[in-house]
């Protein structure tokens, strides 16, 4: 049976990438049909109406799904297609109360107009009650507009979709987890919207096991907690994980939620200097690190050991130990970074395991960061999300099993040695490009010929 899904539209390049990971989530078999960014209609095909109430229980950029009737570039189409493909399915709501709906995007009907579209359709012959609130049946118009289709006074829209009401989606849990209200947050808290559904397209579900490297407040366990996994997380910097204690802590904003025996633990570390064995026990790795651009990228570590830093871990003081001790950090490239995430995520993650984590990019061909790819890992999807002059990108992978990884490809990669650098901006080709404004560097042939 077809359906239409009737999503947000808002993060067009998520909206695909989250009901195909809730398909695998639920495991349902889905043929998308008919899909474009620039619509917020999509028709599928699902096994059965239960089906399709599974795939959106818990879509966050969707907002409900219809069983489609059908869909035509004019009224007239639409009519020959509903009496000639849907006349045997009549019956069953003849007698039950309905309402009928216009959901005009991008476009307007007066309500006269909207009246006479709705009983255009009394061929379907039903005979019960028409309640405006809580009918048994709820079924929709969609009208598809061209842009700007209001000023230009445009006569009629694109295309027009009939369906019947099957289920809602849980858009509103973006309110519940509104960072606005929550106890403990800081400049970096993932927002609500994108962090539910980074957990849905890393297929997020109880009986696993996810883990964010930079938990920071911990946006992304919590959104992973909700869906019923147990999160782990740690952070390089402890202040950010501690808070102040109590509710504004990130332990305070599991216990709002009421996720606390969701959450496994949380540790201060560097990704370079894990704690977490090298064992395939993870099923998902969800997260932002930073960008380096407010302050250069540290790892733990003397920048030179043998020189000015080396009394921080004099030989032989377990300073430690000391309450008081700050770790010495050393600059980090953003480059390692990136490979540092992936090959941890090739270590740990069990098969077909997945790795969300967010990076940055600039919309300038020539400037853009590629996506960074490893031997053990597929990608999955690539969802970008816009700002002015630069975006910053959702990558998920998959984690290969063994038997599906080329080996020869993995040798070579371990042969690689890592980006090596002095400052910040030396290590991290996006934070120099935000600070000239993404406008080309000169090379030095360039700067000879002016």
């Amino acid at each position: 049976m077809e359906y239409l899904i009737r999503f947000s539209q808002s993060h067009e390049t998520f909206r695909l990438a989250e009901i195909q990971a809730l398909a695998i989530v639920e495991g349902i078999d889905l043929e998308v049909i008919s899909y474009s960014e620039e619509t917020p209609f999509c028709i599928v095909r699902l096994p059965s109406e239960d089906a399709a109430k599974a795939l959106l229980r818990r879509s966050v950029l969707a907002q409900t799904i219809h069983e489609h009737w059908g869909t035509a570039e004019t009224y007239e189409e639409l009519h020959a297609i509903v009496k000639r493909d849907t006349a045997h399915l009549w019956s069953q709501y003849r007698d039950v109360s309905f309402k009928i709906n216009i959901d005009a995007y991008q476009g307007s009907r007066s309500e006269k107009r909207k009246l006479d579209l709705i009983n255009s359709f009394a061929y379907l012959g039903f005979e019960g009650l028409i309640l405006l609130k809580n009918p048994d049946q709820k079924f929709t118009i969609f009208e598809q507009w061209e842009f700007d289709a209001v000023p230009r006074n445009l006569p009629s829209p694109l295309k027009v979709h009939f369906g019947r009401l099957v289920g809602h989606s849980v858009r509103e849990l973006i309110k519940t987890y509104d960072l606005k209200k929550r106890g403990y947050i800081s400049t970096t808290s993932m927002d609500s919207e994108l962090a539910l559904v980074t957990a849905n397209i890393a297929l997020a579900a109880p009986g696993k096991v996810f883990y964010d490297p930079f938990v920071g407040t911990g946006s992304f366990p919590i959104a992973c907690a909700h869906f019923g996994a147990l999160g782990l997380g740690s952070d390089i910097d402890g202040r950010s994980v501690r808070g102040e204690g109590g509710k504004r802590s990130l332990k305070g904003n599991f216990e709002q939620y009421g996720l606390k025996n969701l959450l496994g633990d949380v540790f201060v570390s560097d990704l370079t200097n894990t704690p977490v064995r090298k064992a395939r026990i993870l099923d998902g790795i969800v997260c932002d690190p930073p960008y380096g651009v407010r302050e250069g990228l540290k790892v733990l570590g003397c920048r030179d050991p043998e020189q000015k830093d080396a009394w921080l871990v004099e030989k032989g003081k377990q300073n430690y130990r000391n309450p008081s001790f700050v770790p010495p950090k050393k600059p980090y490239s953003f480059t390692a970074m990136l490979d540092d995430i992936l090959s941890f995520a090739s270590d740990t993650l069990v098969d077909n395991g997945r790795l969300s984590f967010w990076m940055p990019t600039a919309n300038d061909e020539e400037q853009e960061i590629p996506v960074p790819t490893h031997p053990c890992l597929s990608v999955v999807a690539v969802c970008t999300q816009p700002f002015y002059k630069w975006s910053r990108r959702l990558i998920t992978y998959r984690r290969l099993p063994d038997s599906e990884v080329d080996m020869s490809a993995l040798a070579e990669r371990k042969r690689e040695e890592q980006t090596k650098g002095h400052t910040a901006d030396d290590l991290n080709s996006f934070r120099r490009a935000y600070f000239k404004g993404f406008k080309p560097e000169k090379t030095s042939t360039d700067a000879a010929s002016g």
